[in-house]
């Protein structure tokens, strides 16, 4: 039997339970994986919270790393006891076992622990086609990254440093500016006791920035276009305070004919060369220690509701993961 998480109606972490379902074999072109860590993501409140629709009921959880036990007919990119990692099953890794297709899943290097792999795919990849793809941070940038001490934030910093960018990140206490300047922060800003506008009209010289990464949402709209330059690109890629309410086009162009971008990680990712593309300049930047994964929240896959209560009430940094 395979212990599991269900979801069997939207609403808050007490929805899910721990439960338990047959194992069934893996179908033509998928591979069962025994999980060994899994990873808790904002997104995944989403789908309990029904914010992002899900038929019901269903497993949560993208996220995994794990070993490969069995293959489905038609798999020739992996065998048994290989280390394999997802961060685009959508649902299914609340669980002991998973059957993911191939076209999913990345071979894990070596010397990568499962728990930090875990807790680094989907942020992980997150920040690595903000960065690289929908904005290609340069050493001549500033930019602005929102909730720089979260999971997705911690390396975005991280990464933009090893690519010679300024980085000016915001946090909601004390505790976690001492954290985003030890990533490396130039700049941190309590937007709870600051006003983060002001704060970059004044780093910048009244400049603006040419992009800012918001994840927050939001408490953070419209402040994040007042950031920016003229022709400047607004990355809204979360919605951790609630979803950006809707607004008219024409604000875009009052605030300096500003771009703005809805970017899903699904989309980077759509062919198995390409999220394997994404997935090895992560493994390239870990490896060689210009980002460092922390790992701050360890679970037992029954305390998933508990995982997510402090989640929500932001009561973790970095990654958090769930062990079966």
């Amino acid at each position: 039997m395979n212990q599991i998480i269900r979801v069997s109606r939207t609403g808050g972490p007490e929805v899910l339970q721990p439960d338990v379902q047959r194992l069934s074999k893996p179908r033509a072109g998928e591979v069962q994986v025994r999980i060994l860590a899994a990873g808790v993501n904002f997104v995944d409140t989403y789908y309990r919270s029904g914010l992002y629709p899900s038929a019901l009921p269903f497993i949560p959880g993208s996220e995994m790393c794990g070993e490969v036990v069995a293959l489905g007919g038609k798999v020739s990119d992996f065998a048994v006891g290989d280390r394999v990692a997802t961060a685009t099953a959508r649902t299914g890794c609340y669980a002991q076992y998973v059957n993911v297709p191939a076209t999913k899943l990345v071979k894990v290097p070596k010397g990568l622990e499962p728990e930090r792999v875990a807790g680094m795919m989907l942020k992980g990849m997150t920040a690595q086609y903000l960065l690289r793809q929908v904005y290609k941070v340069g050493a001549d940038d500033t930019i602005l990254v929102h909730a720089a001490a979260g999971g997705v934030g911690q390396i975005m910093v991280q990464w933009a440093k090893a690519l010679g960018a300024t980085v000016i990140g915001t946090v909601g206490s004390p505790a976690k500016a001492r954290l985003a300047r030890a990533l490396g922060c130039d700049h941190v800003i309590n937007y709870g006791t600051t006003d983060f506008v002001k704060a970059v009209k004044r780093l910048t010289h009244g400049e603006g920035l040419p992009v800012v990464y918001d994840s927050v949402g939001a408490a953070t709209f419209p402040q994040s276009l007042d950031c920016l330059r003229p022709m400047g690109l607004f990355v809204t890629y979360g919605n951790a305070s609630g979803p950006v309410p809707p607004f008219s086009p024409s604000l875009l162009a009052q605030k300096g004919s500003l771009y703005m971008i809805r970017p899903t990680l699904f989309d980077f990712v759509n062919t198995a060369p390409a999220l394997r593309a994404v997935a090895n300049d992560l493994f390239k930047v870990v490896r060689q220690g210009k980002v460092k994964i922390d790992v701050t929240g360890r679970y037992p896959l029954a305390e998933a509701a508990r995982a997510h209560a402090d989640l929500e009430a932001r009561r973790t940094t970095g990654s958090i993961v769930l062990l079966p």
